[in-house]
């Protein structure tokens, strides 16, 4: 089941694409898709339904967030080995964790916006694991039974704010706009496997980032388990679990956005996206 948002900005509304990939309302279902209908009974409601029976959407609206409301927006750094090695870093003996401020989320296909003062703004395609039942000091074993889905997420960052700037990495990857996530929020029972899954992400057409969450360091089996271990996870949050090589800083020179640059990224199953990097206006 893949799950949407579409419409204006602050008045999207739920969707559901249907297998012929028609998009359908579900705002006479559900008030919008956060945390309750990301529960397990409230996803077992909604896969109970006959899309057909559903209002078809006409035209092509502005897709959203898939997934609104979100608690915590939590990043897991360096998770790919041959990315560490691109950047200079080493691989860490645990996941290196560190925050995304809500108010980055923006829809997949929005602008991004390059921040003022900003000269190394870059991207990371990135998959996006979503929780959907509360998860405390969960066993591996265990873990995924508390994921509602998984989305398409370009962890924007903001280089020399994030690592020549004092203090933690979080300031180079809040501003506004830098998380896009979607298109959908594609349910669990889609995806059997989240540890084979290509991805990619290209520059003016240029392919840049050609990878699979195979290489990942930590699965998402472990890094839920882990993540659990030092904060409850509640419906709703997300888990950004890395990006593979290719990121601008690990070009030689390093190639970052400027303005009216496309960028383009997907994941297989979970759709794409397509962001046009725009200067600050004030």
């Amino acid at each position: 089941m893949k799950l949407l948002r579409y419409g204006p900005v602050g008045q999207e509304k739920p969707g559901l694409l249907d297998a012929t990939g028609t998009l359908r309302d579900l705002s006479t279902v559900v008030p919008d898709i956060s945390s309750s209908s990301l529960s397990p009974a409230g996803l077992d409601k909604l896969k109970s339904l006959d899309p057909k029976a559903l209002k078809a959407v006409a035209g092509n609206p502005r897709i959203g967030p898939c997934v609104t409301g979100v608690g915590k927006f939590i990043c897991i750094g360096l998770n790919y080995s041959d990315h560490a090695a691109e950047t200079g870093a080493t691989v860490p003996p645990e996941p290196i964790i560190f925050m995304k401020a809500t108010s980055a989320i923006t829809g997949p296909n929005d602008d991004v916006i390059i921040p003022k003062n900003s000269e190394k703004t870059d991207w990371e395609v990135e998959l996006g694991v979503v929780i959907g039942s509360v998860a405390r000091y969960v066993s591996e074993a265990d873990a995924m039974k508390h994921v509602a889905g998984y989305c398409l997420i370009n962890d924007v960052s903001e280089r020399a704010f994030q690592t020549e700037r004092h203090g933690q990495w979080t300031k180079g990857k809040s501003a506004d706009s830098f998380g896009p996530i979607g298109p959908w929020l594609v349910t669990a029972d889609e995806i059997p496997d989240p540890q084979d899954l290509p991805m990619f992400c290209d520059i003016n057409g240029k392919r840049f980032q050609n990878g699979s969450t195979k290489t990942m360091v930590y699965g998402v089996r472990y890094l839920i388990s882990y993540l659990s271990q030092f904060m409850s996870l509640q419906p709703g949050d997300i888990i950004s679990t890395g990006t593979p090589p290719g990121v601008g800083m690990g070009q030689k020179p390093p190639l970052y956005l400027k303005d009216g640059d496309k960028i383009h990224l997907g994941i297989a199953g979970l759709g794409e996206q397509h962001q046009t990097a725009r200067n600050y206006k004030g």
